[in-house]
């Protein structure tokens, strides 16, 4: 009888330990969204960069490949 009283002190601790966990997150203000910034998006520029570095690709796999022929 006297373990029985034991494990039940054992999870109601452990239940009100839980418990006031919860209580103190759902208390806890929420964190304010980050600022976005104002940065403006040029579609050109973008296009621009992603065409030099895909030559550049391109570039290198020939570069470490070859062209395919052999010279002779």
């Amino acid at each position: 009888m006297n373990e029985n009283k034991k494990i039940a002190a054992a999870i109601s601790a452990v239940t009100r330990y839980i418990q006031q966990e919860e209580e103190i997150i759902y208390t806890q203000p929420f964190p304010a969204a980050a600022p976005v910034p104002s940065v403006k998006l040029k579609l050109w520029g973008l296009s621009g960069r992603q065409a030099q570095m895909q030559i550049r690709n391109l570039m290198q796999m020939k570069g470490f490949h070859g062209t395919g022929r052999t010279i002779r």
